[in-house]
């Protein structure tokens, strides 16, 4: 660690997450949040916390697990009654759905200011968002939905700004990265882990069908990065997440490491 970033762990701290009130969760497609965060949305339901689900994109064509004879239509309507229902088994009754196409089939542009529309209507402490940095990130939807939430969470504050993305400001304090290779805040889930394979394994079905290959190798995933996270931060469960506050957002480039 340079001097420069030791100096800046106290000149200027990383939020605190689970300091504040209420908490934007942004998923490229429905099963993204619990996959990345589905833990820490349990817990902060459990604490009281004001939450609320944005899926980005309408999923339609994750169709190569779903159901035979399921149109690209038809699964649209699945996969947010499997999003209702998973966010509700994590206590979260607030989820909200824009209508584009996954696959990147979209203008970011507008996908952006839907965005910004429902930060100003829900007013977040904290946005929650994939790393679109990860190297290893090939999906556009996903890169696009982090990407937005750089731009959200940066100008939000912001009024003339703000409303010229096309949302009310809000103060937005922190923005946390989920699926990220660099975390550098935890939270503590124990007891939780059971409940976020629950959210993602008994409700997107579509997606994750029983005993299916690529559902067996994201359960021991999760498993296997809860117990990892937890250990950094001396516990038997944590999830941990690239945390920026307004500070880190810009002029820190130590931030980033």
């Amino acid at each position: 660690m340079s001097l420069t970033s030791a100096v800046l762990r106290f000149a200027a701290p990383l939020p605190n997450l689970e300091d504040y009130a209420r908490f934007l969760f942004l998923g490229p497609h429905p099963d993204d949040i619990e996959i990345g965060a589905g833990a820490t949305a349990a817990k902060l339901a459990e604490a009281g916390k004001e939450i609320c689900f944005l899926i980005c994109t309408d999923g339609r064509y994750g169709l190569s697990n779903a159901p035979a004879g399921t149109t690209s239509e038809r699964l649209v309507e699945l996969r947010r009654e499997e999003a209702r229902k998973s966010a509700a088994l994590l206590g979260v009754k607030n989820v909200c759905f824009l209508d584009f196409s996954d696959g990147g089939l979209y203008d970011a542009r507008e996908q952006l200011r839907a965005m910004a529309r429902i930060v100003g209507a829900f007013q977040p402490d904290v946005i929650f968002a994939p790393d679109p940095d990860v190297s290893s990130e090939c999906h556009i939807d996903h890169r696009n939905v982090g990407e937005a939430a750089k731009i959200l969470a940066c100008f939000a504050p912001y009024p003339e700004l703000f409303e010229a993305y096309g949302g009310k400001a809000a103060a937005v304090k922190a923005l946390a990265f989920y699926m990220t290779a660099k975390p550098n805040r935890y939270v503590k889930t124990t007891g939780l882990l059971q409940r976020q394979l629950d959210a993602i394994f008994q409700c997107h079905v579509s997606q994750f069908p029983p005993e299916s290959e690529e559902g067996r190798a994201i359960r021991l995933y999760l498993k296997l990065r809860s117990a990892d996270h937890g250990l950094r931060c001396l516990s038997t469960a944590a999830e941990g997440f690239r945390v920026l506050g307004q500070t880190q957002m810009h002029c820190l480039p130590e931030a980033g490491r």
